[in-house]
This record gives C-alpha cells, sequence and structure tokens, in this order.
C-alpha cells in the first residue's frame, strides 16, 4: 500500500533541503507509549540495539530508561526497519517519542514506502500521529505525517512549485 508517491514528496526527501536528518516525533508522549514502542521494536522483528553511552545493553524498559538522573550517560535505541535503514530513537523525555532517520538512506518510492510503513507502524500501534519536520525546524510545521483518523501517511506541507 503506498501512501505517498515519490512525485510528490521528492522535496520532502532531499538532503539538502530538509537536513540528512529530520526531525520525527510522536507528540503527547507517555510512558506507557515509549513502552509500547519498545515493545512493537521486539514484536516487529526489526534489528535493533540499545545503548548507554558506549556500551551496548539488553533493552530496558521505558520506566527504567526515563527514571535515569538527566547526568546519567546518553541512551539511544538503534532500529533498523528494512535492511539499510536506519532509524535512532533519543529516550530523554516522558513526554515526546523522538527519532530520526537519514534522509540519504530513504531515496525513490522504495524509501517512501519504507518511511511510511515505519511511521504506520509506530502511528497506528498508539493510535497518535507521527510527524516529520525538517531538521532543526519547528514542530509546529510538520511536513508530514501519520495521520491516526485515516490510517496513513499523509503530506501536511506544500511542497515549492517545480
Amino acid at each position: 500500500m503506498t501512501d505517498l508517491r515519490w512525485d510528490e514528496v521528492r522535496e520532502f526527501f532531499d538532503p539538502d533541503l530538509m537536513g540528512a536528518l529530520p526531525n520525527l516525533f510522536v507528540p503527547d508522549a507517555t510512558v506507557e507509549d515509549w513502552q509500547t514502542v519498545l515493545d512493537l521494536v521486539r514484536t516487529r522483528g526489526w534489528q535493533w540495539q540499545y545503548s548507554q553511552g558506549d556500551t551496548v545493553l539488553p533493552l530496558p524498559t521505558a520506566a527504567e530508561v526515563l527514571a535515569r538522573p538527566p547526568e546519567a550517560e546518553t541512551v539511544s535505541l538503534r532500529v533498523w526497519p528494512a535492511p539499510g535503514v536506519l532509524a535512532i530513537f533519543r529516550l530523554i523525555s516522558e513526554t515526546e517519542i523522538d527519532f530520526d532517520v537519514n534522509l540519504r538512506e530513504l531515496q525513490g518510492q522504495k524509501g517512501v514506502d519504507t518511511l511510511c510503513d515505519f511511521l504506520r507502524a509506530i502511528g497506528s500501534e498508539l493510535g497518535k500521529p507521527v510527524l516529520m519536520t525538517p531538521e532543526g525546524g519547528s514542530q509546529e510545521h510538520p511536513v508530514l505525517g501519520f495521520d491516526p483518523v485515516v490510517s496513513k501517511v499523509i503530506l501536511l506541507g506544500d511542497p515549492a512549485p517545480n
């Protein structure tokens, strides 16, 4: 199932315009939402690696990670939803699920479909939007995202005319 067509969204997948690592996020998240994402990573069979600083560790519960003191080493969860495609989750805030993808890994229709499938999996499991903004961009202006009402990824910004 194709949510978006490459010709319609090519500009939003351009690393020079969007930044190589656009911001992806689920607003208004909870610890339970984080746990749902961690469980989804396990049940989907996606490859993953959880690390604290430079140390690779077993995946803890969301409550354990988010209860860590602010001065603790940085943690990240690397997830490969498809071969050659990496998403890096930053487990920092209880109220927002935040992650990056590299647009250079998501070129062409296959890349668009891979990102849409990943966002749809997360958003459907949570019943919440999963939004994308340009790297360093304002969260008030997402360019695309999973809409739980229509259960697909939709265009939210207008591409510049060609």
